[in-house]
């Protein structure tokens, strides 16, 4: 699926040549329509060389078409799509110089794990003693026992045949690795073992990977970067860390995990109220954001108040019930209509049960304003 991707370049492209500090991958304002659906909606992009940056979304958000696009299957309807600084919009995807690690994997039933991650060194005519050993190099860098040369890949198990199919790719000598969901049909702890192994794969190789997910798991344990979709735009994209405590947007911060939300509106003096005139002190707030606007705060931010307390903000209320979450405890806490949420260690929750009453407070350094 790779080759040396074609020089005869449209005279648009002229002003796309890259300069030292220019990307690997860029997308320029990509639209993608389907009659008068807009599935990828003005998406713009800089991809460093070297960089892990992962698409997350609901179903339905454009991440899978614009991977698509990115790997040569579907064609842009408007914008452009650069490697290198060449424009690639309508280049096939055999001629690109990246590869696409399917969710299915896309392997060959009839072959053996060996001849699975030769086939892109057959394709290129290397001799069959220098593919295999190539071969035997990229099963030892994906961690498959040399024994497995010889193996039917369909005898494999889930994780071993998730393995071939990156040898597979990494087989290729691609310039940009994508990736379909590759781990979702794999069980939690093996998932969990594979996404350490990616993530030592990408430091290991260099390489330059743009990952597609609607797992927020593997996408904050992995990634560089994190790019969030909705409605076929990247409403946000920056660090895990960026993403997670400052989110652009209420969808943002509600779809990276479980979060308090108080509607509140800006007064005269410029402090915060809640719908019910109640004071609420903050002091984060993201840009541009109107008089009415979002207070997120995470369950984790916040905590159960005994005495005297330096919490800015204090709520009282009845645990309703309680949920384990391993080393931590989440309780949820009604205070009149509203519903509370607060995590808390294992050791802070003890001598708490359902019934008690209680007074949770959060600092306002933990809290951000957001618009919609």
């Amino acid at each position: 699926m790779i080759s040396s991707t074609s020089t005869d370049m449209p005279r648009e492209t002229e002003a796309l040549k890259p300069t030292i500090s220019a990307p690997v991958l860029q997308l320029v304002d990509v639209r993608k329509t389907f009659g008068d659906f807009a599935a990828v909606d003005g998406v713009n992009v800089d991809i460093k060389e070297g960089e892990f940056v992962t698409i997350v979304g609901p179903s339905g958000s454009g991440k899978t078409t614009l991977l698509r696009m990115l790997a040569g299957m579907e064609a842009p309807s408007n914008g452009y799509i650069t490697l290198r600084g060449e424009l690639i919009n309508h280049v096939p995807a055999d001629k690109r110089p990246t590869c696409l690690v399917f969710q299915s994997l896309a392997l060959f039933p009839h072959k053996t794990v060996g001849e699975n991650i030769e086939f892109p060194l057959k394709v290129r005519k290397m001799p069959p003693a220098e593919r295999k050993a190539r071969a035997l190099e990229l099963m030892r860098m994906v961690r498959l026992p040399e024994h497995y040369y010889s193996k039917n890949v369909m005898r494999c198990s889930g994780g071993e045949k998730q393995r071939v199919a990156l040898a597979r790719a990494f087989a290729y000598d691609p310039d940009v690795l994508f990736f379909d969901e590759p781990l979702s049909a794999l069980d939690y702890k093996l998932k969990k073992v594979l996404e350490k192994e990616l993530k030592d794969l990408h430091r290991e190789s260099g390489k330059t990977f743009v990952y597609i997910t609607h797992s927020l798991e593997e996408a904050m344990v992995m990634s560089d970067r994190v790019g969030v979709m909705s409605r076929g735009r990247i409403v946000q994209i920056g660090t895990p860390e960026e993403i997670y405590t400052r989110p652009a947007t209420r969808f943002v911060a509600e779809f990276f995990g479980e979060v308090n939300s108080f509607e509140v509106r800006r007064n005269p003096g410029g402090d915060w109220s809640l719908a019910d005139g109640a004071p609420i002190v903050v002091t984060r707030t993201s840009d541009a954001i109107g008089d009415k606007a979002t207070v997120i705060v995470r369950p984790e931010t916040m905590r159960f108040v005994t005495g005297p307390s330096s919490a800015d903000n204090l709520i009282s209320g009845k645990i309703y019930n309680e949920y384990s979450l391993g080393s931590r405890v989440q309780y949820q806490v009604h205070s009149g209509q509203r519903v509370y949420l607060v995590e808390v260690t294992r050791a802070a929750s003890a001598g708490l049960s359902a019934g008690d009453l209680v007074t949770i407070g959060w600092d306002a350094r933990d809290a951000i304003v957001v618009g919609d």
